[in-house]
């Protein structure tokens, strides 16, 4: 790998927009400054105003390896981040084998090694029937515990109260919850099935997994982080009602966290008709007032990270009928870019795209020395040019699925350039090789 001078940056980090130039020493980002003079060892790249950020966190992906060949796997469906401007990812347990003992995520840390193009952490599982496994887990080798409140694939469904009660209580490691109430999906599931027998409509999706069922589910969530002070980050918000259960403010002194994902502030109920199953996801995409709800929670910090839920299925899969539909779409390759749309359409301000998408994913899950452009920090980097036009197109598809419900959307803000631990992993089309290493935690 060699050594790089960038020059001529318009850097955002920590609040700030600077202009100025950088050096990538050993992997790293060495200096920030200006005037910066090129060194015999050193390529030199000119930005020439373009727009760096640190690399995007993704902490809710699903890349379906082991288990799903057919769907994606670490290789490609990490090549499609680094495409996006995801350097670092952690990875959801619902895999076959699912990830619920050391061995399973010792074997998901073990397949990374040389072949993610990005860094890499796996989830931890619950069960209801693996809480000893969920206690002993070793820290450093995982970002998370991850619990189902809802169903999900195999086993994954955590609804025995005793069992949930006693994660809460006793890991110091943060809890990701899914949060939907399994009861209320399945009364809702069975009248749809009255009504409609095997031709439920797409569009009756968001009464079926519906908002209901969310609240109720992340209401108990937090009652329970709230009574055994543990450490708690809801996934993917999609009603109005649920950002007024968190507090606002920076992320400093929450123990209680959120999240929301790109697909529910960008659909909404009515692409339902046209898109159909491409969309089928859990939870819901509902209401434009629901999207309104979490843009204004996102703008004034009642959610503190924005995500993807990356969760490909093939093409002939997802053409099903609604009950066997599998649930998920992909989208790791293209969250920055709806993102850098949303800035330029005044959505929300670069400055808090990094905060959400790169600072507080490192915060929250103590990610050491990435997320920020820093001295000392590992060179996880993106050159964006947010005032390029970027249409979606099949033949700029990374995913191994090869389809995208977002194709033929033109978005303001394209990719340029993805350094990941100071390798060019993605320049313009182009690749080099995978440089992805395991994501270590500062935990004590």
């Amino acid at each position: 790998m060699s050594n790089f001078l960038l020059v001529n940056c318009r850097i955002v980090t920590e609040e700030k927009i600077t202009f100025g130039d950088l050096r990538i020493k050993n992997r790293r980002i060495e200096t920030i400054g200006n005037n910066l003079s090129k060194r015999p060892n050193e390529t030199l790249l000119d930005l020439h105003g373009n727009t760096l950020i640190p690399g995007i966190i993704d902490d809710q992906v699903h890349f379906r390896e082991p288990g799903f060949p057919h769907k994606g796997d670490i290789a490609t469906e990490s090549k499609a981040a680094v495409a996006g401007g995801v350097t670092s990812f952690m990875e959801m347990p619902n895999t076959c084998p699912t990830t619920t003992n050391a061995e399973s995520l010792e074997d998901k840390l073990n397949r990374s090694k040389g072949r993610s193009w990005a860094n890499y952490s796996y989830f931890f599982g619950a069960t209801n029937q693996n809480l000893e496994d969920v206690l002993r887990v070793n820290p450093e080798k995982t970002c998370g515990i991850k619990i189902f409140m809802g169903s999900s694939t195999g086993d994954m469904l955590v609804d025995q109260t005793t069992i949930l009660e006693k994660i809460f209580s006793s890991t110091s490691l943060v809890v990701a919850t899914h949060c939907e109430d399994e009861m209320t999906i399945k009364e809702n599931f069975a009248l749809a099935k009255k009504q409609f027998g095997d031709h439920i409509p797409f569009e009756n999706h968001p009464l079926i997994r519906s908002r209901e069922a969310c609240i109720k589910s992340s209401k108990l969530a937090i009652e329970l982080a709230n009574r055994y002070g543990t450490q708690l980050h809801i996934l993917h918000l999609t009603t109005a009602e649920e950002p007024l259960l968190f507090s606002s403010g920076t992320m400093a002194n929450k123990n209680i966290t959120s999240e929301v994902c790109v697909h529910h502030l960008h659909f909404t109920e009515s692409d339902y008709k046209i898109l159909g199953g491409q969309i089928k996801c859990n939870p819901a995409i509902k209401t434009i007032q629901d999207q309104d709800s979490l843009w204004k929670a996102l703008n004034d910090d009642r959610i503190d990270i924005i995500a993807s839920d990356h969760a490909p299925h093939s093409w002939e899969e997802k053409q099903q009928p609604y009950s066997t539909c599998p649930s998920g779409l992909p989208l790791v390759q293209h969250e920055l870019n709806l993102m850098l749309d949303a800035v330029f359409h005044k959505k929300i301000s670069i400055e808090k795209l990094v905060r959400k998408m790169c600072h507080n994913p490192a915060d929250r899950f103590q990610i050491a020395d990435r997320g920020y452009i820093r001295e000392g920090y590992w060179a996880d980097l993106v050159v964006v040019n947010p005032l390029a036009k970027f249409t979606i197109d099949t033949k700029n598809l990374q995913y191994h699925c090869g389809w995208s419900p977002l194709v033929g959307t033109t978005l303001m803000g394209k990719i340029l350039l993805t350094f990941v631990n100071g390798n060019p992993a993605y320049n313009q089309g182009e690749f080099s090789q995978p440089a992805g290493v395991a994501i270590t935690f500062n935990r004590k």
